[in-house]
């Protein structure tokens, strides 16, 4: 069980969730979700000997117990080290059976004598789009998102009347995923790319129409209409994260300051009165407490 205490601000009032931001790139996505009681991996795009390092770079020791590794879609950074971690904290792997059976075949591909010992998962809960369920204290949505993979998902988390939302690799942003990120006092959304510099960029042209496609990632152009419209993004989130940033098609500054003229153009009524992050590939982010 974990320390209550811990859960608590400085002037004692109770904390629904931690959140922490281990990577967030095409190299490797992981963040990690921890209540009083419940601690969730989200992703498990790095190895161990990685995902302990960006525990260090918080100035805190792993954790002792995980519950759980959701998993969002099948690509190798977000699921390299699903099976490792797994085996490390014994815990389940929560993901679809479609996304769980591309894991297992990519991997097998690597070592096609045997299947690899990073497609071994023992214990395995299948999910499904649509359909809540829960662990722990916090109440777990997986909702459909539009990508190249065999089943992605992304997330909404809630316990005690707080909500964490968490989508990323989307080629665009269908009223659905727009509908479960409605209410969330945490968001965490990709801005993948900068068309500009992507058309101009190192991609092979196939790799650049795949990028821009209805199943590849958001451009900060599209974030940026998301954000300034108050009838689809209601503004509330405490802190909005832009992730999941090309590190040869985008940078920092040029998606913080896209998103930024987006949020200050809202009406004044529906104000973004919340902090804009930018997560990276190499340095963690947070922990931030709500």
């Amino acid at each position: 069980m974990q320390n209550v205490s811990r859960f608590c601000g400085a002037e004692g009032n109770r904390i629904s969730f931690r959140i922490s931001i281990l990577a967030s790139g095409s190299m490797g996505n992981s963040t990690l979700l921890e209540t009083s009681s419940t601690t969730l991996l989200i992703d498990a795009g790095l190895g161990k000997k990685e995902m302990l390092r960006r525990f260090e770079a918080l100035g805190r020791a792993r954790p002792e117990r995980v519950d759980a590794i959701l998993v969002t879609h099948e690509h190798s950074d977000h699921s390299t080290g699903l099976a490792q971690m797994a085996r490390e904290w014994n815990c389940p792997a929560y993901l679809t059976e479609p996304t769980h059976r591309e894991i297992v075949k990519m991997f097998a591909a690597e070592d096609p004598e045997k299947t690899s010992r990073k497609a071994q998962i023992d214990r395995v809960e299948y999910i499904r789009a649509g359909e809540r369920f829960e662990i722990g204290d916090i109440e777990i949505n997986p909702f459909a998102i539009p990508h190249d993979a065999a089943d992605p998902v992304g997330f909404a988390f809630r316990t005690n009347g707080t909500k964490v939302a968490l989508v990323t690799d989307l080629g665009y942003m269908p009223e659905l995923v727009k509908h479960h990120l409605r209410e969330a006092d945490f968001l965490i959304l990709e801005s993948n790319h900068d068309l500009d510099m992507l058309k101009v960029g190192p991609y092979p042209w196939y790799i650049k129409q795949r990028v821009m496609s209805r199943t590849g990632h958001l451009s900060n152009n599209v974030v940026s209409d998301f954000l300034c419209d108050s009838e689809v993004f209601d503004g509330r989130a405490r802190h909005l994260v832009l992730a999941h940033l090309s590190e040869q098609n985008n940078t920092p500054d040029i998606a913080q300051i896209c998103a930024e003229q987006a949020l200050s153009s809202r009406p004044s009524d529906f104000a973004f009165r919340g902090s804009l992050h930018i997560a990276s590939q190499r340095v963690p982010l947070g922990p931030f407490e709500l």
